[in-house]
C-alpha cells in the first residue's frame, strides 16, 4: 500500500512539473494616458480577454490607465531594456528612432479613421515598424487604434491662425507636434497631459488640443470656453511594447498578439467614431461653445510643416497610398 502511495505520488509532481513547463506564464503591463471611461479602454479590454483566452492563459495582460507606470516616455524606455511593458502612443513619440513615423501626426494628412487605417496597415508602415524594432528594440503590435479628430480647446473664439498669435498651447514634445501648433498660429508649450488641467486652471497655459473623449475625460471642460473643430490631426496611435519581451514569444503567441491587437483597435477606433456627437452634446451642457469653422486657413498655415521636417516626399508616399 505505502509503495503504492509513493509511487502515484510520483506519477502526479511528474505531471505537475510537465504542466508548468508546458505553461510558462508571460505578463504584459499596458500603459495609457487615457482614463478607464474613454472608448479606448472599450479595445484594451477586449485585448486583455481575447489574448488572455487565446493563449490558454500563458499571457496575462494588466491595464493601468491614468498613465500608472509613469509618462509614455518612460514605458517607452522600459520597453527598450525589455521589460513586459506597451504603451498607446502617437507616432511623434516614435519619431526620434524612425523619422517616418512623425508622419502620422502631421497636420491634415488624412480626413478620417479610413485613410488613417490603409496607412498603417501597409508594407509602407511595415516597413517602419521593422526599422523601428532594430533601432530601437520596440515592437509594435498593431497601429490603429483611433482616438479622434484633434480640436483647439482655447478661453476665446479662434476663427482663424492669427486669432492665436501669442497663444501659449500645450503640446506633446515631439517635433511633429510643435511645429504643428507653430503652424496653426499658437506658441508651443510642451507638457505632460497629466498636467493639462491644473496648468490651463493656473494660467501657466492659454490653451490646448485634443480630441473629445480625452477633454471630457480630463473634465478640460472646467476649465476652457471654447472647443473650435479645426480637425488638424486625425490621432492615430498604436500598441507598442518590446521587441525582447515579444521575441521570447513562442510564434504562435506572437500571432495571437498582433492579431488581437488589430482587432482590438478596430473596436476602439469604432468606439470612438460612436461616442463623439455624445462627447460634444454633453461638453456643450457644461457650457462650453463648440463652433464649426472653415479649415482651408489653419490647412494653408500649417502646410510648411511637411517641408521643415523634411516629410514633403513621404507624404507623396502617403497620398499614393490613399490614391490621391
Amino acid at each position: 500500500m505505502k509503495r503504492g502511495m509513493l509511487l502515484l505520488s510520483s506519477v502526479v509532481a511528474s505531471l505537475v512539473l510537465c504542466t508548468s513547463a508546458q505553461s510558462a506564464t508571460y505578463t504584459l503591463n499596458v500603459n495609457s494616458a487615457l482614463t478607464v471611461d474613454d472608448p479606448m479602454f472599450k479595445g484594451l479590454n477586449q485585448f486583455k480577454a481575447e489574448v488572455e483566452k487565446r493563449s490558454g492563459g500563458q499571457i496575462e495582460v494588466k491595464l493601468f490607465p491614468s498613465s500608472q507606470l509613469g509618462p509614455d516616455e518612460d514605458v517607452l524606455e522600459q520597453a527598450r531594456s525589455g521589460a513586459g511593458v506597451a504603451v498607446l502612443v502617437d507616432g511623434g513619440r516614435l519619431a526620434p528612432f524612425v523619422k517616418e513615423f512623425g508622419v502620422l501626426g502631421a497636420p491634415y494628412l488624412a480626413n478620417n479613421f479610413d485613410e488613417m487605417r490603409k496607412v498603417v496597415t501597409s508594407p509602407l508602415f511595415e516597413g517602419w515598424a521593422q526599422k523601428l524594432g532594430k533601432a530601437s528594440g520596440h515592437q509594435i503590435f498593431s497601429f490603429n487604434w483611433f482616438q479622434g479628430d484633434r480640436h483647439l480647446l482655447t478661453s476665446k473664439p479662434i476663427t482663424k491662425p492669427a486669432d492665436l498669435s501669442g497663444v501659449r498651447m500645450r503640446t506633446p514634445g515631439a517635433p511633429v507636434w510643435l511645429e504643428t501648433v507653430r503652424g496653426l498660429g499658437a506658441t508651443p508649450t510642451p507638457m505632460p497631459w497629466a498636467e493639462v488641467y491644473s496648468a490651463l486652471q493656473m494660467k501657466a497655459i492659454d490653451a490646448a488640443e485634443a480630441q473629445h473623449p480625452a477633454t471630457y475625460g480630463s473634465r478640460l471642460f472646467e476649465v476652457i470656453k471654447h472647443i473650435t473643430k479645426t480637425g488638424h490631426i486625425q490621432l492615430i496611435t498604436g500598441l507598442v511594447g518590446s521587441k525582447i519581451w515579444f521575441d521570447k514569444l513562442p510564434p504562435d503567441l506572437q500571432k495571437v498578439v498582433r492579431e488581437e491587437a488589430l482587432k482590438a483597435g478596430d473596436v476602439a477606433s469604432k468606439a470612438t467614431i460612436d461616442s463623439l456627437a455624445n462627447y460634444e452634446k454633453m461638453m456643450k451642457e457644461k457650457g462650453v461653445t463648440i463652433t464649426e469653422i472653415d479649415t482651408k486657413p489653419f490647412v494653408a498655415s500649417t502646410a510648411a510643416v511637411y517641408e521643415k521636417l523634411g516629410y514633403s516626399d513621404l507624404r507623396k508616399e502617403v497620398s499614393a497610398i490613399l490614391g490621391r
